[in-house]
C-alpha cells in the first residue's frame, strides 16, 4: 500500500464513521419531536411520565450521535485541509453546509430545552406546532445532502 493509498483509506474511514453518526444523530432529531407530539396529546399521567423517560433517554443517544458526527466531521475537515486544501475552497457549498450544520446544532439545543420543559410540565406549544417544528431537520438534511453531493455553488 502506498502512502497516498493509506491516506485515502484514512479519509474513507473518517467519512464512513461521520455518515454513521450523522444517521444516528438524525434518528434522534426526527423522533424526539414525535415523542413530544405524543406527550402533548396524552391524557393519562402514566403515559406522560413514560414519555418523559423516553425523551430523556433518546436525547442522550442523540447527544452521542451529534457529538460523534461533529467530531468525525471535524477530523474529516482536518484531513482535507492537510491533504487536499483546494477541495474545501472549491466553492461556496462547503461554507453553506457548515452553516446548515450550525442550524442543526441550534435545533438540537432547542430539543434539549424542550425536554427540560416537558420534564417540569411547563411546555406550552400545541401538537400542530410540534408537527411543523419536526420538519426542520428534514429540510436541513435535504440542503446538506444536495450541497455535499451536487456541490451546486
Amino acid at each position: 500500500m502506498t502512502p497516498v493509498t493509506a491516506q485515502i483509506e484514512v479519509m474513507l474511514w473518517l467519512k464512513a464513521f461521520h455518515v454513521i453518526f450523522v444517521v444516528t444523530w438524525f434518528a434522534g432529531l426526527f423522533y424526539l419531536p414525535r415523542l413530544f407530539v405524543y406527550h402533548v396529546e396524552a391524557s393519562e399521567s402514566v403515559v406522560r411520565e413514560r414519555l418523559k423517560i423516553m425523551q430523556r433517554r433518546l436525547l442522550m443517544i442523540t447527544h452521542v450521535g451529534g457529538a460523534l458526527a461533529v467530531a468525525f466531521g471535524t477530523a474529516l475537515m482536518v484531513w482535507w485541509l492537510l491533504n487536499a486544501p483546494a477541495y474545501l475552497h472549491s466553492g461556496l457549498w462547503f461554507h453553506l453546509k457548515l452553516a446548515l450544520v450550525a442550524c442543526l446544532i441550534a435545533y438540537h439545543c432547542l430539543l434539549v430545552r424542550m425536554v427540560r420543559q416537558f420534564a417540569t410540565d411547563s411546555f406550552s406549544r400545541s401538537s400542530r406546532w410540534l408537527r411543523i417544528f419536526n420538519e426542520i431537520p428534514a429540510l436541513l438534511l435535504i440542503g446538506i445532502v444536495v450541497l455535499v453531493v451536487v456541490k451546486p455553488l
